[in-house]
């Protein structure tokens, strides 16, 4: 998990914050690690890795490291192919020492790709 995280993590440009949501985008190029498998010739970027998107953008702006707690809801409605801009927003987002669930959502385009409500945490130093 580390090896796909370090590179999701390559991917990610232009993270803003503002009041409480967070927004980064993402661009997957051909030969991420992800694609390998996931399909054989038909390349699409599995959930979970939009899932790790949402984690990294916490861990940048926060500095510190996000423990998943639980997957509340995910709903993927449709698919990211190599190359395509992904953009993803975190509402909601909240500077508390305690579990959180946090609402966000990827898009590409005007076009909603998935829509996440995760329970995180951050860890303590």
């Amino acid at each position: 998990m580390r090896t796909i995280k370090r590179e999701i993590e390559r991917c990610i440009t232009d993270l803003t914050a503002l009041d409480r949501m967070l927004t980064a985008r993402f661009v997957f190029p051909e030969d991420f690690i992800g694609f390998q498998g996931h399909f054989p010739g038909n390349k699409i970027l599995p959930g979970i890795c939009q899932i790790q998107c949402i984690i990294i953008m916490l861990e940048k702006w926060k500095k510190k490291r996000v423990m998943l707690k639980e997957i509340v809801l995910a709903k993927f409605l449709s698919s990211v192919f190599p190359s395509e801009e992904l953009t993803c927003v975190c509402k909601d987002i909240a500077d508390t020492s305690g579990d959180f669930i946090l609402k966000a959502s990827c898009s590409k385009g005007s076009q909603k790709i998935s829509e996440l409500k995760l329970r995180v945490c951050f860890e303590h130093e």
